[in-house]
């Protein structure tokens, strides 16, 4: 059995940060075991230029602990009148790593997502052209589709013609949920890849409704049946390079978590790295961990893989039921539970 594992340092390539006194006390949790992360554009207003992310860049690095080494991935939001000509440049001038791609009012902050992503093709073609990655949050939004149909309808519809038409775009299918996104992953050529969150790998979607509403177990996209969270487990341990990690960590305070409108996101960033290897350990597949946590990513974003390592090792980790953000409560990931695994840095 193995007691302790060493691996490089790993990244997280879908993160939360938001901004203001929230940003600032939530970014030490994520350096603290990650040496780089793709951020999420979806703020208010959200990042669509050139200079709002490397403005938002600058007040990330502010947050980082002192002697601590992170450097943060800023996205650029696309929208139905986004300037290719700018994003081009941000990337061009290492602003940006990628663009994130919400369809409108598909989640926390979209509500100025694309509206008809068949527009957007053009900025899609200057994308391909200048090798930009997209990241795009896999769901429609139509109100007569069911919400645990939205992610298969959504490849069905749109994503399938997408990479058709782009096939040299590089795609990552974010936080990916059903067993109908690994198949179409795994189906696709290299120049598509997929993230998984922590939470996906761990709930169905009975964590959610089972015993009263729990609404610390509520994200977007939500949690599916258990077939779907298997073929999940399997496809980030299978030791695939199209599956890497992506935490998805997204703050809310607690108060607005337990609201009569509870906010969708779950806080993974304390214990990221504990919660993963877990499921890992649970599927006997320790020596894949590596290859999911530190260097499918950077093979994918063609970066280089971080050159100092961390330790995890076996023994047990009894997360906080809450932690404190701006003064306030804020429920990690896993809180009040034990894990068997503790990051040793």
């Amino acid at each position: 059995m193995t007691d302790s594992l060493t691996i490089h340092r790993p990244d997280d390539w879908h993160l939360h940060f938001r901004d203001g006194a929230i940003m600032r006390d939530v970014v030490p949790f994520t350096a603290r075991q990650f040496g780089r992360a793709i951020v999420m554009p979806n703020l208010t207003p959200p990042v669509t230029t050139t200079a709002l992310a490397a403005a938002y860049r600058d007040r990330i690095m502010v947050a980082v602990p002192e002697g601590v080494s992170f450097t943060p991935l800023m996205t650029c939001y696309l929208t139905d009148t986004t300037d290719a000509d700018d994003l081009a440049r941000g990337a061009a001038t290492g602003v940006f790593t990628a663009a994130k791609m919400y369809p409108a009012n598909a989640t926390t902050n979209s509500a100025a997502g694309v509206s008809n992503i068949e527009n957007l093709y053009p900025v899609l073609a200057r994308m391909e052209a200048d090798d930009i990655v997209l990241c795009i949050h896999g769901e429609v939004t139509d109100h007569d589709i069911d919400v645990f149909d939205r992610e298969k309808e959504f490849i069905d519809r749109h994503l399938r013609g997408l990479v058709a038409n782009f096939p040299k775009l590089r795609v990552v299918f974010e936080h990916i949920t059903t067993s109908d996104a690994v198949d179409f992953v795994l189906a696709s050529g290299p120049q598509v890849a997929a993230t998984i969150t922590p939470q996906h790998l761990h709930i169905n979607r009975n964590a959610m409704l089972v015993g009263g509403i729990q609404p610390h177990n509520y994200c977007l996209p939500v949690a599916k049946r258990e077939t779907h969270r298997l073929a999940l487990r399997k496809a980030a341990t299978g030791g695939s390079g199209k599956f890497f990690l992506g935490t998805d960590s997204a703050p809310h305070l607690k108060r607005d978590k337990e609201s009569a409108c509870g906010c969708a996101g779950i806080f993974g960033a304390p214990y990221a790295l504990e919660s993963y290897i877990t499921v890992f350990d649970e599927e006997c597949a320790l020596d894949q961990f590596e290859g999911f946590a530190s260097l499918h990513g950077p093979a994918f974003y063609r970066l280089p893989v971080n050159e100092d390592t961390v330790t995890l090792e076996r023994a047990e980790v009894a997360v906080p039921a809450c932690l404190h953000v701006t003064g306030e409560e804020i429920v990690p990931w896993h809180g009040g539970q034990v894990l068997g695994w503790r990051f040793v840095g």
